[in-house]
């Protein structure tokens, strides 16, 4: 498989994990250990902000981009058409398009700190949206809020009208924010095809 291959191996699949948690581990230790102390209040702050941010992204990218421009759309399209394949960005690109669109402008804009602090923060932000993404469509559902998430996102794959609803995978805030979230009650009963509560 290539590096831009959107379809991945098990072992490349897997590797996005490892990697991005390796990025989020030695992000936080670079900051715990090297940041100046009497930063760290700020650079706290800047991790949150970059944690809070990443809803709004990942809502923003999945709504407009994967359902709304080409070639995205129709790249998407392929894991709606097969939900369980191991379909997802490929780690150079999404790698590539955080550190152009978050760190570099942080830096430019502020200090290596705060632009490491605000990077980590979204970093940990995708990570939780790639592992909660999984586990819609590959675990068992043990606990409330997995349920919660993963008929949520049975209702996103089969959703008619509006098409293509609830766009959080990870939150509903933002689908509540912009009234993109559909009733529920479709979502009691998940539908067959997708059937959430069996995926192990």
């Amino acid at each position: 498989m290539s590096l831009i291959s959107l379809e991945h191996s098990k072992a490349a699949y897997r590797a996005d994990f490892v990697l991005y948690g390796g990025a989020v581990a030695a992000m936080a230790t670079v900051l715990g250990v090297a940041a100046p102390r009497d930063h760290a209040w700020t650079l706290a702050a800047f991790v949150g902000l970059g944690l809070a941010g990443w809803t709004l992204i990942e809502y923003a990218l999945h709504r407009f981009l994967l359902h709304g421009l080409q070639p995205f759309r129709r790249w998407h399209a392929l894991h709606h058409e097969r939900p369980q394949a191991l379909i997802c960005a490929p780690t150079v690109v999404s790698a590539t398009a955080i550190t152009a669109s978050i760190f570099v402008p942080a830096l430019l804009l502020g200090d290596v700190w705060r632009a490491l602090a605000l990077t980590l923060g979204v970093i940990a932000g995708y990570l939780a949206y790639a592992v909660t993404h999984h586990a819609t469509h590959h675990w068992r559902a043990d606990n409330a809020w997995l349920r919660n998430r993963k008929r949520c996102h049975a209702v996103h794959h089969h959703a008619v009208q509006p098409p293509g609803a609830a766009y959080g995978v990870t939150s509903a805030f933002w689908d509540h924010v912009f009234r993109s979230l559909p009733a529920l009650q479709a979502a009691r009963q998940p539908p067959s095809a997708y059937r959430p509560d069996a995926i192990r």
